[in-house]
């Protein structure tokens, strides 16, 4: 039986962006993302919930991520669920983190109106110090 990996997230940035690279030269960063829920409480009143996840953004995804995204900034991401696990070094346990490792960023600003809109050209601006 065949299965699906998939997700598509809509959320605000943690944190900003910062680039890395790997041993061979491949650009990565990790982006935190906050999502919230807005729901009706037992007792009636709104409450809002928060779910946070890191995405894995690779290649030029991450470049631009990096050159265009800050702290705040909405995005759309879709990609896949890795789970990653290590031994703590401390304690010698085997620990495990779910996480998101994106496959296509969308880039969102708000627009006058309040509402969310994704921008042209995949959702990156061009850069208008180099111009």
């Amino acid at each position: 039986m065949s299965s699906l990996n998939r997700v598509t997230l809509l959320g605000n940035l943690t944190r900003d962006p910062e680039l890395k690279k790997t041993k061979r030269g491949v650009s990565v960063t990790e982006l935190g993302l906050a999502m919230n829920r807005v729901r009706i409480g037992d007792d009636g009143q709104k409450q809002e919930d928060t779910t946070f996840v890191d995405v894995i953004v690779w290649g030029r995804d991450a470049e631009n991520a990096v050159k265009f995204l800050g702290k705040g900034r909405s995005v759309v991401i879709e990609g896949r669920l890795q789970t990653d696990t290590w031994k703590d070094q401390k304690t010698g346990e085997s620990r495990s983190k779910l996480r998101i490792v994106a496959e296509n960023l969308q880039f969102l600003s708000a627009n006058q109106e309040g509402a969310v809109s994704g921008d042209r050209n995949g959702g990156y601006r061009r850069d208008r110090r180099a111009a």
